[in-house]
């Protein structure tokens, strides 16, 4: 199973995390799983961007970004080339490492 290695966020894990996911989950569906408060107000249905991360390493080996995917990442905060809403990021069997951005475009948590 791949490993994904989350890198310390002062808010949603501060001390970072490394978890296991089985190939075809979704980097926000891991998290959930392993305890990891990452935001998600649309239900990971891709219609929002509060669940923006960066690919730090591994970026090649994950699923493509759908026009979807990429509309909403045009309005996520601190848009970077390696951006990808987590939702829709789906493993394959590469570990990757990701960084949790500071900051949303929510003005409030969506804390499930």
């Amino acid at each position: 199973m791949p490993k994904i290695t989350f890198l310390p966020n002062e808010d949603v894990c501060p001390d970072g995390a490394v978890v296991e996911a089985p190939k075809g989950t979704s980097i926000c569906r891991a998290a959930l799983d392993n305890g990891i408060p990452l935001e998600h107000a649309c239900e990971l249905s891709c219609a929002c961007t509060t669940c923006h991360v960066y690919i730090i390493e591994g970026l090649e080996s994950l699923s493509d970004a759908t026009e979807d995917e990429d509309d909403y990442l045009d309005k996520a905060w601190g848009l970077q080339p390696n951006s990808r809403l987590s939702c829709q990021t789906v493993l394959d069997d590469k570990d990757i490492i990701v960084e949790i951005p500071k900051y949303t475009i929510n003005h409030a948590s969506e804390r499930h």
